[in-house]
């Protein structure tokens, strides 16, 4: 299991974690553009949102057996904003904190995917959870552990959030993301978004093409068929939506996954095998059953 070793009490330190992990992000041969690509010889460990679910990173990481193979990949999104809140504040920089210090000890195993909670941090549109707005409570948990030095970290998690990948693409042809636009937003939709650097103008909130992929939610069988083959692959495997069962399919190449709730699942996928739709679903890990 891997050892963590950042004081998350200390702004010096979980600053330079940040920006240190935002460079390796960005400078990690495994990035192209906007997208992580891997191949074999190897295994991935897909994950869902996670919402700062500490015993269920615990089980992803002992599955993962990042510390065992180069070859053993793994992908986290949506890892801040859950439902453990101290006084209405939300510590959730923790656990992307240690997200940060995998992405820096294991840079081009450990793919960390935007989502919309990552995004919404950084750009001013607040998500509501149970009456509280997700944005604010983060930010008071900054202000109360790190006092004046709370912008200084604040600035270095946006720093991480912007290197963060949109989409992790297998050889066997997989893509892993938060979610996919919406079917009406795809006149507007720029698909080229996969693979350039991200610009200021994508994380726009409505307009921004990084901004409507991980919100999206209403998907259609054309739209999905049609980034299939923009973009070379032939399954989606997604988070931003609940699966009551820890995964669900969506025809005709869709799973979503959830690792956050009681029934969270994960799912390993071996990058030599051509594996369908139907394969995965079989695969699918709970998390519950995972001993630590």
């Amino acid at each position: 299991m891997v050892d963590f070793t950042t004081p998350l009490q200390d702004a010096a330190a979980v600053s330079d974690l940040f920006q240190q992990a935002a460079a390796a992000a960005r400078e990690c041969t495994c990035r192209t553009g906007a997208a992580d690509h891997i191949g074999p010889p190897g295994r991935l460990l897909a994950t869902g949102d996670i919402h700062d679910n500490p015993v269920h990173l615990t089980r992803v990481l002992k599955l993962a057996q990042l510390e065992d193979s180069p070859g053993n990949h793994v992908t986290f999104h949506e890892v801040i904003h859950g439902d453990n809140l101290l006084n209405d504040m939300d510590f959730s920089y923790r656990m992307l904190a240690r997200i940060a210090e995998l992405k820096l000890r294991f840079p081009g195993q450990v793919h960390v995917l935007l989502g919309n909670h990552e995004l919404s941090q950084i750009v001013g549109v607040g998500v509501v959870k149970h009456g509280i707005n997700c944005k604010d409570a983060f930010n008071d948990a900054l202000d109360y552990v790190f006092n004046e030095k709370a912008e200084e970290v604040a600035d270095a998690v946006e720093s991480f959030i912007r290197s963060m990948a949109l989409a992790l693409i297998t050889e066997n042809g997989i893509l892993c993301a938060h979610s996919l636009p919406n079917n009406r937003d795809m006149d507007i939709f720029d698909p080229e978004v996969l693979h350039r650097t991200l610009r200021d103008e994508d994380y726009v909130p409505g307009r921004g093409s990084a901004h409507r992929m991980v919100w999206g939610r209403k998907h259609e069988r054309e739209q999905l068929e049609t980034l299939a083959t923009t973009w070379g692959v032939r399954i989606f495997i997604l988070g931003h939506q609940l699966a009551e069962t820890g995964f669900e399919v969506r025809p005709p190449n869709v799973l979503i996954l959830n690792s956050d709730h009681p029934r969270g699942c994960v799912l390993p996928i071996d990058l030599e095998e051509e594996v369908s739709l139907e394969d995965l679903q079989l695969r699918t890990v709970p998390l519950a059953a995972v001993q630590t």
